[in-house]
C-alpha cells in the first residue's frame, strides 16, 4: 500500500468476515487486498491501542488520521535505527513487494491487482529484475537452449 492509503484506512476497511482489507487508492479507486490471519491480529493489536472508532491510524486527537508527515518521519526514524540508506523510502516498500511477489512465481496481472495499477506499464516498472530472477532467466535459458547445437558441424562453405 502506499503510505497515503495506510494513514487514512478507516475501521471499516477491515473485513474479517471476509478477511479482505478495502483500500481507496489514487483516482478514488477501491481495490479489495486479502487479509492474512498474523496481519489482522496486528491490525486489532494496534487498534486497541487506541480504540478510536473512525480511524485504524488515528492522529493524536484520535478524531483525525495519522497525518502522512508523521507517518513518514516515524518510517525514517526506523529505517535509520536500522542501518538502511536514505534513498530507502516508503514507497520502496513496494518495489520490494512487487519483486518478491514475481520472484516467487506470481503473476505480474495479479501483482498489478495488489498494487492497484490500472496499467500493466506502472506495475512493470515496480519488477526490477532482481539476481535470483535472472538466475531463473539464466536457468530457464539453459534448459531451451541445452543441446541445441550438438550433433551440427559449423558450415564452412
Amino acid at each position: 500500500m502506499r503510505l497515503g492509503e495506510t494513514v487514512t484506512l478507516p475501521v471499516t476497511a477491515v473485513d474479517s468476515k471476509q478477511m479482505l482489507l478495502r483500500v481507496i487508492g489514487k483516482g478514488n479507486k477501491e481495490r479489495a487486498l486479502p487479509l492474512t490471519e498474523s496481519v489482522l491480529e496486528m491490525l486489532r493489536a494496534v487498534w486497541l491501542t487506541h480504540r478510536s472508532k473512525k480511524w485504524l491510524f488515528p492522529s493524536r486527537r484520535i478524531t483525525t488520521h495519522l497525518p502522512y508527515d508523521t507517518a513518514r518521519a516515524a518510517f525514517i526514524k526506523a529505517r535509520d535505527q536500522c542501518g538502511f540508506e536514505a534513498t530507502f523510502r516508503p514507497h520502496s516498500l513496494r518495489h520490494s513487494f512487487a519483486t518478491h511477489m514475481l520472484e516467487r512465481g506470481v503473476d505480474i496481472r495479479l501483482i498489478q491487482i495488489l498494487l492497484g495499477h490500472s496499467s500493466i506499464r506502472s506495475t512493470e516498472i515496480y519488477t526490477h529484475l532482481s539476481e535470483p530472477l535472472r538466475e531463473d532467466l539464466r536457468r530457464l535459458l539453459d534448459e531451451t537452449t541445452d543441446g541445441l547445437f550438438e550433433g551440427r558441424r559449423p558450415d564452412h562453405g
